[in-house]
């Protein structure tokens, strides 16, 4: 019978979450408004190391006026070696308002995927980036799991705390 392995991590390096970041064209963006946390789904682009989005009128404009702190999140998975990996990015969020900037950056291929009026733009000034690498415990990356850590079962799966 085949040794049953556990799930292990490993952290990814600034360089990556970078490359990861800009090879993805769709994340999660999380603002705080009066109800508490809440998630959007929002097209983006890596600008300068800086994650870019538009927008309207609403909750994300409203934080980036406030100048709230914000996180952003991008992830992607691999079937055929079953890992997965997750890149947040943390900080502050600010409208962008400049004439010469908005020019520069309304040539660049940022298309919402959603409908409605997005000719607002909002960046993400990343005081923290992090990422973590979800490694199989099938065996498959028994390689990769060469000095990385082993999860908990309380990593591994959460929602089977008790």
């Amino acid at each position: 019978m085949a040794e049953e392995r556990e799930p292990c991590w490993q952290e990814i390096g600034k360089a990556d979450c970078f490359r990861l970041l800009a090879g993805q064209r769709l994340g999660r963006i999380a603002v705080v408004d009066d109800l508490g946390p809440v998630l959007f789904p929002v097209n983006y682009l890596l600008d300068r190391h800086m994650v870019v989005i538009r927008t309207s009128e609403g909750t994300k404009l409203q934080a980036a006026a406030g100048g709230h702190k914000v996180a952003f999140e991008v992830d992607g998975t691999d079937e055929l070696t079953s890992t997965g990996w997750s890149v947040v990015v943390r900080g502050e969020a600010t409208e962008v308002t400049g004439d010469t900037e908005l020019e520069r950056l309304r040539s660049l291929p940022l298309i919402p995927w959603a409908p409605g009026d997005r000719t607002r733009y909002l960046r993400i000034l990343p005081a923290a980036v992090t990422g973590r690498r979800i490694l199989a415990p099938d065996g498959r990356q028994q390689a990769g799991c060469a000095g990385a850590q082993l999860m908990s079962s309380e990593e591994a799966a959460p929602w089977e705390r008790a």
